[in-house]
């Protein structure tokens, strides 16, 4: 790697969980390699198919710096991804399995789940990549977080499964403080009766009311964490943060390769099941493997793509 810091273009859809794979790569690539980040919004530039077959630029704006690293995430992104693939001493990242072949960039990184074997172009993940750090301390306070998803291909969703679950959990731990977040695929009934259960040691939160940091406060400030299975997104933030994580239980539908990967978590011990709840609530005295993906996938970048430039 050069003695220059490096450029990076992120290429976004603006999909929050897309938004959020770039930003983790991003924020580690800044830490280890000084690198500048610079967003540009892929669907804002019309790039007509024969660029991106071609691999011809569209215009791009002008104070751009040349980039060493060019990443793409969403499937609104590939075409403008291609279009660059032919850029001076860039080299092309694209973030899980796209629709072309891979051997069309210089590198992939792609969650286990997506059955791609590693090699030199391609990195594989545990869970997805996000911009949640490990935590250096866990605290002692008894504080719990559960974030509930809502209804996806991958599990079957019961409103009471869920709601049941959580009661549970309230009823179990009497002593311990609560804050349950929805998100934006929580159904307004289940939202309503999580409502209900609102008090002194109860806090609901309604999505539209986080900010973009809400949920790295949130787990900084936890004890332990429950999630739905539904969002691998989700579950792999919960499990970066090194809180004791479990899962609430739901189904996992037949060929959901997004339960594949969720059930990888639980078998590496970064997550726990359901039946293990006192494990979970009984802290953080069992030393558990680390996650942070974003992490290890900025370092293969720096190894891989950017001693060298383009080839």
């Amino acid at each position: 790697m050069s003695a220059q810091a490096p450029v990076v273009w992120l290429l976004t859809d603006q999909k929050p969980g897309h938004a959020n794979q770039l930003r983790g790569l991003g924020n580690r690539l800044r830490v280890h390699a000084g690198a500048s980040l610079h967003w540009i919004d892929a669907p804002a530039l019309s790039v007509p198919l024969w660029r991106a077959i071609a691999g011809v630029s569209p215009p791009m704006e002008a104070t751009l710096p040349p980039p060493n690293l060019i990443i793409g995430a969403g499937t609104s992104t590939h075409r403008l991804l291609l279009a660059l693939r032919r850029k001076a001493h860039a080299r092309t990242v694209v973030l899980m399995k796209p629709a072309f072949p891979l051997s069309w960039v210089d590198a992939a990184i792609l969650p286990e789940h997506d059955r791609i074997s590693a090699s030199r172009r391609v990195f594989v993940t545990r869970g997805s990549l996000n911009r949640i750090t490990p935590l250096a301390r866990i605290t002692d306070k008894p504080e719990a977080l559960v974030l509930v998803g809502g209804p996806s291909p991958h599990f079957a969703w019961h409103d009471d499964v869920v709601f049941e679950q959580i009661s549970q959990l309230i009823a179990t731990y009497p002593s311990w403080r609560w804050t349950i977040s929805g998100s934006r695929r929580t159904p307004d009934d289940l939202m309503a009766k999580l409502r209900e259960l609102a008090n002194l040691k109860i806090t609901v939160v309604d999505p539209q009311d986080t900010h973009a940091d809400w949920l790295i406060h949130q787990l900084a400030a936890s004890r332990a964490v429950w999630i739905t299975p539904d969002s691998l997104s989700m579950v792999s933030e919960a499990a970066t943060s090194g809180v004791p994580a479990g899962l609430l239980q739901l189904t996992a539908k037949a060929g959901s390769r997004v339960a594949e990967g969720i059930s990888s978590l639980v078998e590496h011990g970064h997550v726990a099941r359901w039946s293990d709840h006192a494990t979970v609530m009984g802290g953080a005295s069992q030393e558990r493997p680390r996650l942070w993906e974003s992490d290890r996938a900025a370092q293969w970048l720096i190894r891989t793509c950017l001693k060298g430039g383009k080839t």
